[in-house]
């Protein structure tokens, strides 16, 4: 998520003016000196000795708003109250809201809602605990936590600063699978408080999206509570990431004429989302999976202080290959990048094989721009939605809930998730699959019901599910 401002943007800017020692004119002329051009003045409140505006503005460059700021400040008798954009106007309030499902409209209706006829619900469910999937909020509702460790492209904000990113991943949940998702940042980031934090959360919900958690401590926290609650619990941004990437790896070898038995991939980046990405790549047969992160080529031979780079040299790496990218890189297929912008160079993807495979993850800024390369690639993807192909999370967590919620699975398993990587694959067609298409648009319509459809067979084949649905 690039927080930056972008080019050519509009916003708005609150002025208070002090009639006794300036007038409008003045602000305007600032405005204009700084570059800024006025598209909309509103008066908001004025009276004998003061006069309050809100002024559009339209501004082209990184740095014009700086200069606006500075410029206005320099006026005798202006104050510049607050600054906004269409942006931050959508966020006051927050994103997201409640509302009943039935009216309460007279003393009956309250009676049934609560008291004192709502007591015979909570009999029922005292007597037999999984009512609660039929009879609470719990059959459709998911908690996003986050810590607000590692939000992306921000790093460590805190739980404060990560809730507009919470909402927002509650907004997608309802929009593109109708689940009900409600935003929780914790104000800790010790490990066993959040693990405990969660665990007394859960009865209120069917689902735990975990989210913007930092390596290594999100391994240990989702892997505790996998094992601890009878719920999914899923780190979107482990999971989700190698759902998605395994989907368009799926397009991009079938386009280029390759197996993933027999490619060669190269993962660059080591953490969370690229640990979870090789353990899915492995789970769908891939052979020759190389890893590399900050001491090279990860090998089994060698000992790390990170536990995650220690099972990587050990469960990959078959042929015992050292070095750095470089080395890595020399006649590979596939590269996958979940690392930082610009450590992959043309001279690298030159030395892969004819038409290699680039997935360059990294945000906001890629390992390596699509222009730089896109003469000798065979198929270029990222994790932005400025270029074709982008890799993007949207694409599964809704759909993967939807299905695990309706099957009331208490996990999501590698059999899941490798049916939710199909499904989304097989959203495009092989009339409609180009080096431009391999990964369908978070808009499509078809992928959260394809998705659903598929996690709903594969809980039931694997033995998880307990619900049988008749599709």
């Amino acid at each position: 998520m690039e927080m930056k401002m972008a080019d050519g943007k509009t916003i708005i800017l609150r002025l208070e003016i002090d009639t006794q020692f300036a007038q409008f004119g003045l602000a305007a002329t600032a405005i204009e000196n700084a570059k800024g051009d006025i598209v909309a003045i509103d008066v908001i409140q004025t009276d004998r000795n003061k006069s309050i505006r809100d002024l559009t503005v339209k501004i082209t460059g990184p740095d014009v708003e700086e200069r606006l700021t500075a410029a206005l400040e320099a006026v005798p008798g202006i104050r510049l109250l607050h600054t906004s954009d269409r942006t931050f106007l959508l966020h006051l309030g927050g994103k997201i809201t409640i509302q009943p499902k039935t009216p309460i409209q007279n003393r009956d209706d309250l009676s049934r809602v609560y008291t004192p006829d709502v007591a015979r619900v909570c009999q029922a469910i005292h007597k037999d605990p999984s009512k609660a999937h039929t009879l609470t909020i719990k059959r459709n509702t998911v908690a996003v936590v986050s810590d607000g460790s590692a939000v992306l492209g921000l790093g460590n904000i805190g739980p404060h600063a990560a809730m507009p990113v919470m909402e927002g991943k509650a907004m997608l949940f309802k929009q593109f699978a109708d689940v009900d998702a409600f935003p929780i940042c914790l104000d800790t980031q010790n490990t066993e408080e959040v693990i405990a934090a969660v665990k007394h959360l859960a009865p209120a919900f069917g689902g735990i999206n975990l989210e913007d958690i930092a390596a290594p401590r999100c391994f240990e926290i989702e892997s505790r509570l996998r094992k601890e609650l009878d719920i999914p619990v899923f780190h979107d941004d482990q999971h989700g990431t190698a759902v998605v990437l395994y989907a368009g790896l799926l397009n991009a070898l079938k386009l280029t004429g390759r197996t993933l038995s027999e490619a060669r991939i190269v993962v660059c980046g080591i953490g969370a989302a690229g640990t979870a990405c090789t353990k899915m790549l492995l789970a769908g047969g891939a052979k020759y999976v190389v890893g590399v992160d900050r001491p090279g080529i990860l090998c089994c031979d060698d000992q790390y202080d990170n536990s995650m780079w220690q099972w990587y040299g050990e469960n990959t790496n078959p042929t015992g290959l050292r070095g750095g990218l470089k080395e890595a890189l020399e006649g590979a297929d596939v590269f996958i990048g979940v690392s930082a912008g610009g450590l992959l160079t043309r001279e690298h993807v030159m030395s892969m094989t004819k038409d290699p495979i680039v997935f360059a993850m990294a945000n906001p800024e890629p390992e390596i721009r699509p222009e730089l390369i896109e003469d000798i690639v065979g198929v270029f993807a990222t994790g932005r939605s400025d270029y074709p192909n982008q890799i993007n999370n949207v694409l599964c967590f809704p759909g993967i809930f939807r299905g695990a919620l309706d099957s009331r699975a208490p996990v999501i398993n590698e059999a899941m998730k490798l049916a939710a990587a199909e499904a989304i694959a097989s959203v495009i067609g092989e009339d409609e699959l180009n080096r431009m298409y391999i990964i369908p648009s978070v808009f499509n319509t078809k992928v959260v019901e394809e998705v659903r459809r598929r996690v709903i067979l594969a809980a039931q084949q694997s033995g998880v599910s307990r619900r049988q649905l008749r599709e």
